[in-house]
């Protein structure tokens, strides 16, 4: 998700594709943003003029931008609007030379060399000093992929276009559309503390090996943590030399019998085992069958050394939630009762992967109308356990701290003490902004 420089990034994307396309075929040729009707000027004599004429709702994720609310109306998820971008694309020229034509061949070979704006593309053209006024945008940071597409359009619908939005003679021209720029709000949510306890009743678990179900062996309810023990239920999970896989790391489980398997997660490696959704796979591999050799069964291969079939179960997926071991607080202002502004560095005990959405969640330690704060982190561009995230407008003052990797949040420490005032409740991590 991007920010209000997102359309203007995306605009100026094309535009860099398609003088590059054009400027060595066509001399002379630009490439321009202004309307096609020539009221301010700017049309080139010989070049493609692009405009953005139409916007629509991305009918594939509009279902997004409906926000979650808590019962007294508090946001807890910001906004975000899903935008198909519709350009008018018209090529000017020599007409004897037949260079409106020639410059559009070139825009179409181009847009369909680079169906898809990666991500590398959009950053090239903040960098570029040409469009130093999209410094700031995040477009690139987007995970939804940005397409371009050929849009076909009839005469008439074309008629329409040049008569009604213009009012000026046609020229050569097509339309495409780039979709979806996903716009985010800039509005702070907020998120409530968690359910301290729940009360309820587990209900029953039900395939080639098939995993049904994924849980802590504490309990179904129970989070899972790094140090955590699974215990994982299906059916046709037993096997002599069976296998669990998660994330690519292979690891031997402790089979319970043919419908529950058990498992360690410290038996994961470190540089395997993530913050947030897991992937979770049983694994049987198929030994083959060898003829006998004089008389004597031949030896076993080994699993290691030999390639082997294996049927795989499917892929389920488990939630490892981050433990917060830590905060440093860097280039704080703000003195006195002034709302504080700066940078958090979170230390966690799970690696933290590229690309993934990292929101520090702050709640004020106060019984009566406690502040909330949700902030996301900087993009993580490398795999790290220190997240950088920037806060502004904060009270000074005490707050429990949560982190949230891709929805898995971390958990609040409780007094168990029973001989203390705050026995059951929540005691910690606390953040200090003074």
């Amino acid at each position: 998700m991007a920010n209000y420089l997102a359309i203007a990034t995306a605009t100026a994307t094309m535009q860099r594709i398609i003088q590059q396309a054009i400027q060595t075929d066509v001399d002379g040729s630009r490439v321009t943003t202004v309307r096609p009707d020539g009221a301010g000027g700017g049309i080139p004599e010989t070049g493609v003029n692009l405009y953005l004429y139409h916007i629509k709702r991305n009918p594939a994720l509009t279902n997004q931008d409906t926000p979650n609310f808590q019962r007294r109306g508090d946001m807890v998820k910001r906004r975000q609007a899903a935008l198909d971008l519709f350009y008018v694309i018209s090529c000017y020229g020599n007409d004897a030379e037949l260079e409106p034509q020639r410059l559009l061949g070139c825009v179409a070979r181009a847009l369909e060399d680079q169906l898809v704006f990666t991500p590398q593309m959009i950053q090239e053209t903040i960098n570029d000093p040409t469009f130093d006024y999209l410094e700031g945008s995040d477009l690139a940071d987007q995970i939804e992929q940005i397409r371009t597409e050929f849009i076909s359009v009839s005469t008439d619908e074309l008629s329409k276009i040049w008569s009604v939005f213009f009012q000026t003679p046609h020229a050569l021209s097509v339309v495409y559309k780039i979709s979806v720029i996903l716009i985010e709000s800039d509005i702070s949510a907020k998120s409530s503390l968690p359910v301290r306890d729940r009360r309820m009743i587990g209900g029953p678990f039900p395939k080639q090996p098939v995993v049904d179900q994924v849980i802590n062996t504490t309990g179904k309810y129970m989070p899972i943590l790094a140090n955590s023990t699974l215990r994982i239920r299906g059916r046709f999970l037993s096997h002599s030399i069976a296998q669990v896989r998660i994330n690519q790391a292979e690891v031997t489980p402790q089979i319970i019998n043919d419908t529950e398997l058990s498992l360690p997660l410290r038996l994961v490696p470190n540089t395997h085992l993530r913050a947030g959704v897991q992937s979770l796979q049983v694994i049987h591999p198929q030994l083959p069958s060898l003829p006998s050799q004089n008389g004597r069964r031949p030896p076993r291969p080994s699993t290691t050394t030999e390639p082997v079939q294996k049927v795989e179960s499917n892929v389920f997926p488990f939630v490892v939630r981050p433990s917060f071991l830590g905060y440093e607080l860097i280039d704080i202002e703000g003195t006195e009762e002034d709302r504080r502004l700066g940078q958090v560095i979170i230390r966690t005990n799970l690696t933290i992967g590229l690309g993934q959405r990292v929101v520090l969640m702050l709640n004020e330690y106060s019984s009566e109308n406690a502040i909330a704060y949700l902030f996301n982190s900087t993009p993580i561009r490398e795999n790290t356990r220190t997240p950088v995230i920037p806060i502004s407008n904060v009270q000074p003052g005490d707050y429990f701290v949560r982190i949230q990797v891709d929805g898995a949040e971390s958990l609040l420490d409780v007094d168990l003490d029973p001989n203390s005032p705050t026995y059951e409740q929540y005691i910690g991590p606390i953040l200090t902004l003074e």
